[in-house]
């Protein structure tokens, strides 16, 4: 790792009016250059609207405060080529009428400056890459005839066709189960290591995070509640409620079974 990718200061998201709640208030946060980061935090804690600010997809009428800063870059990021996004639902992220191939290998075409010829190289490199069986008919198919932890791999291929500097992960396993999740995370951090980049991995699994990112980033009601590496935030955390994720290690998306009892 080496210097600052992007600093956030200040950043405040307001969806609606000015008398609605903030989904982001106030955000400080530097993401260092190639570095792993976890976005943790339960529905409504504002993680999946940071990626979208960052990513420029936050709908119109939105209300934006403070600053996003490129340093790593040195130049507002250009969509789909100085970043990819992985979303949650792989379905909705793929076009169901255009093959495996034509999809990856519009984004190589379009920001590489390829021909067709070697765009489509490239995809079927790129699907081998992600672990598809026999990739060559899989250019040839439809995101239908796929298994969905097969369409999050080719979302992912897609993601970095490109070659992005920087690769936003918002829930991708969430949809997956846990055998699914656990080789997601594994192709995600092998790609990040192999080509050098950037990770922001949106959870709200601490658990699932913790096992191979450098920091975590906790966020609740909007706010970021503390940031550190890994060891220090697991062993050490300076907020009752990292503590008390780290203690249940529970599926924030699932409320608990029984509720607790007073006493």
């Amino acid at each position: 790792m080496s210097g600052i990718f992007l600093s956030l200061r200040q950043l405040s998201v307001t969806y609606g009016g000015s008398s609605a709640a903030a989904a982001l208030d106030h955000i400080d946060l530097d993401i260092v250059a190639g570095e792993r980061l976890a976005i943790i935090g339960e529905s409504g804690s504002g993680k999946s609207t940071l990626a979208r600010a960052l990513a420029g997809l936050l709908p119109e009428g939105t209300k934006v405060g403070g600053e996003i800063l490129w340093p790593g870059l040195g130049h507002p990021p250009r969509p789909g080529r100085d970043f990819g996004f992985v979303f949650q639902d792989p379905g909705s992220s793929l076009n169901p009428v255009l093959t495996i191939g034509e999809q990856i290998a519009e984004g190589a075409r379009r920001h590489l400056g390829l021909s067709w010829k070697q765009a489509y190289a490239r995809a079927e490199e790129l699907l081998e890459r992600v672990r598809i069986p026999q990739p060559d008919k899989a250019m040839r198919a439809f995101p239908h005839q796929l298994s969905g932890g097969q369409r999050q791999r080719v979302a992912i291929a897609a993601a970095i066709a490109a070659r992005p500097a920087l690769l936003i992960a918002d829930e991708a396993t969430s949809a997956l189960d846990v055998v699914v999740q656990a080789e997601i995370v594994r192709l995600l951090d092998g790609l990040v290591r192999e080509d050098g980049m950037t990770l922001l991995f949106i959870t709200h699994d601490i658990a699932l995070a913790s096992g191979f990112v450098d920091r975590i980033a906790v966020f609740r009601n909007a706010r970021l509640v503390e940031a550190g590496p890994v060891r220090s935030v697991l062993s050490a955390p300076e907020s009752d409620y990292t503590a008390a994720l780290i203690a249940s290690h529970r599926d924030l998306a699932t409320p608990p079974l029984i509720a607790e009892v007073p006493s």
